[in-house]
């Protein structure tokens, strides 16, 4: 499984690269094309299909353990009361949905990855309840003991947030519960799923710091439980700032540090389109001869994350001893554990996780330089 993992964050990564051009490249053409375009339906669909392939990509990369993760402070009940309506609506008239939100313990998560967990495991139950059924989702604070423990490692005693998904349809046998987490293993049809709902859900739960456990007979149903270790951190409460639409265009000098040909040439290009001024440098040692000669001021080092030689940490941190007005924000289409904290992301570094759109890059870049 590990083995696995470090494939599909690898395919992950390389994917990403791809899908930053393709994506900005089809933002570009809708710019270009009247709204009564017959063409701009094509450029629509380009979009539309890249959006779809960078779901894949970060289920990949959910797996593999290797995404981008922003935990905070939060309460599982919350999220599934949030989720509840749009669980209705996905679930349909046959399915009878029961929550019950008892736990009240907080627990530390990215909020997106939880709910992406809850939505996935939603979705394997109404497929396994086809002529209808019951689906309950359940909260509760729990304390796991040694003994429990014993029986399920590598599970460690203590006190947990426990969220369990709950179906009364046709249930598994012992070998399809043994592989119902590994990548592209599906009992579907073809055409109704990639295999990797369960898997993403495994790898998001085990890069929260829990763990999940499914019981289940032919017949009598499943029901999934994931456990979360509860945190005594305090909940940060703040309202979010107003989005200023005419702020995206800017003056300063960027220098742009990638050695994907196809993303330097579109994050350059669009940069440049909204007012900046970009020095393009396709490695590592070609950044630092450039900044060598370079008499004027570098605002912002845009670099990649992991590139031949040297890393954009290491590289950054040799410019800026020249250059110590420049801001650094890193990008990458794969996370590395040494660089990014195991995979969750760290506030103090700005980050610019790809595939991006357009507006992602110039908004990260604005907030970057204003920080």
């Amino acid at each position: 499984m590990e083995a696995i993992g470090q494939l599909a964050g690898g395919v992950a990564h390389d994917f990403n690269n791809i899908l930053t051009a393709i994506l900005g490249s089809a933002e570009f053409l809708l710019l270009d094309l009247p709204v009564d375009d017959p063409r701009r339906e094509n450029a629509e669909e380009i979009a539309s299909a890249g959006q779809r392939a960078a779901q894949l990509t970060r289920q990949l990369l959910a797996f593999s353990r290797k995404q981008i993760l922003a935990p905070r402070v939060l309460h599982l009940g919350v999220v599934i009361s949030q989720l509840t309506p749009m669980l209705r609506r996905l679930l349909g008239e046959t399915i009878d949905l029961k929550t019950v939100a008892s736990g009240r313990a907080a627990v530390m998560a990215d909020a997106g990855q939880i709910e992406q967990v809850v939505m996935n495991l939603a979705i394997n139950a109404r497929d396994a309840m086809s002529y209808g059924g019951r689906l309950t989702i359940e909260t509760a604070d729990i304390v796991l003991d040694d003994t429990y423990a014993r029986y399920h490692s590598p599970v460690p005693p203590g006190d947990y947030a426990v969220l369990a998904v709950s179906d009364t349809g046709h249930g598994m046998d012992e070998a399809t519960r043994q592989r119902i987490f590994e990548p592209f293993f599906t009992t579907k049809g073809p055409g109704r799923g990639t295999g990797l709902g369960l898997a993403t859900v495994y790898g998001i739960v085990k890069q929260s710091g829990g763990f999940i456990w499914v019981y289940s007979e032919v017949s009598r149903g499943t029901t999934f439980k994931v456990y979360l270790p509860r945190t005594d951190a305090t909940e940060e409460t703040h309202e979010p700032l107003p989005i200023d639409r005419g702020a995206l265009r800017g003056h300063e000098t960027i220098l742009l540090v990638e050695d994907e040909d196809l993303v330097r040439d579109l994050v350059a290009r669009t940069l440049r389109f909204h007012g900046y001024t970009v020095h393009i440098a396709e490695a590592p040692r070609r950044a630092i001869e450039l900044a060598s000669v370079c008499a004027d001021a570098i605002d912002l080092i845009l670099t990649d994350v992991v590139m031949p030689d040297m890393n954009g940490h290491v590289m950054a941190a040799e410019i800026q001893d020249r250059h110590p007005e420049a801001k650094v924000l890193c990008m990458s289409g794969y996370t590395d554990n040494a660089i990014l904290h195991h995979g969750v992301l760290d506030r103090h570094i700005p980050f610019l996780q790809k595939p991006f759109s357009s507006e992602t890059l110039l908004r990260t870049v604005r907030d970057t330089l204003h920080s």
